[in-house]
């Protein structure tokens, strides 16, 4: 199978808006969409009397609900299951390794708190390398709550201080699929030795604005040249960088950041900025992992 989209399927009104993201990006990326549900066996006791072929009943039909439900609106999307037997953050994440992209349904909490991010979900974000998008109920453009007008702009978290290249190739070829604009936004803050400053010059603030917004612009330099059918256009502030996005967001069809691969002694972990937008942004994010 060729770079699929895969996506995660439990029979929830999450992942059916995961399943039904997914199966419009494999169409924009013309490659299959594979439906994963893990059965974690032995199951929570909070489930007594089902038994194993129960678990395992309930977990086809979910699947073949929502294969069939896509086949409907997508007729020429090849889509295959899988039922795959584990915990369902590791069973995910196994499934991920070979697919261009993971798909993950996530509980909004509405306005501005955006998104309820599960144990399963912040597991498999920080145990695969693929590429992760979480989406809520309130991103299916054919629930109740979706806006047709809403502006589309890929929106993606750039930082200066490491290279990101996977991210930023992410994004704008997201963008191209989308044929929409690429929206790069940067936040920075003063150096601390201004906090002990007398007195303070708004021109300075004004100077390191400008020579941020140049180091951006060269940052992306690259990509404008491989992408140039891309529009591009910077969003450069003194703040918190994830405090923009999350603003930005609200305008936005998809929001990329990105985590870094090395691990701390406590384990893989997200980001300030990443760990703001997962929960805050009010559009899918896209979660990639870079070195």
């Amino acid at each position: 199978m060729r770079e699929h989209v895969t996506v995660g399927v439990d029979g929830s009104a999450e992942s059916r808006a995961a399943a039904h993201w997914a199966a419009r990006e494999a169409a924009l990326r013309e490659v299959p969409l594979l439906l994963v549900h893990a059965v974690d066996w032995p199951l929570d006791p909070v489930l007594p009397g089902l038994g194993r072929q129960d678990a395992d009943r309930w977990a086809d039909q979910a699947l073949t609900e929502t294969a069939q439900e896509l086949h409907r609106r997508h007729p020429h999307l090849e889509i295959t299951t899988r039922c795959p037997t584990g915990r369902p953050a590791a069973a995910l994440a196994a499934e991920a390794v070979d697919a261009g992209l993971l798909v993950l349904g996530s509980r909004g909490v509405g306005g501005l708190l955006g998104f309820l991010i599960g144990s399963v979900a912040m597991s498999t974000v920080v145990a695969t390398d693929t590429p992760v998008v979480l989406v809520r109920v309130a991103d299916e453009p054919d629930g109740p709550d979706a806006d047709a007008s809403a502006v589309t702009d890929v929106l993606v978290g750039v930082d200066i201080h490491q290279a990101g290249d996977r991210v930023l190739t992410f994004a704008f070829e997201e963008a191209r699929r989308r044929n929409c604009r690429l929206r790069a936004v940067h936040g920075w803050k003063l150096p601390s030795a201004y906090a002990y400053a007398p007195f303070f010059d708004p021109d300075n603030e004004r100077d390191i604005g400008r020579s941020v917004t140049r180091m951006v612009d060269d940052m992306l330099s690259p990509w404008r040249h491989e992408f140039p059918e891309v529009e591009v256009t910077l969003n450069v502030a003194m703040g918190s960088a994830g405090e923009q996005l999350v603003k930005a967001s609200q305008e936005a069809g998809l929001v990329v950041v990105g985590r870094h691969l090395r691990r701390s002694p406590l384990g893989v972990h997200l980001g300030p900025v990443a760990h703001a937008v997962l929960h805050h942004a009010a559009a899918p994010v896209a979660v990639v992992a870079h070195s």
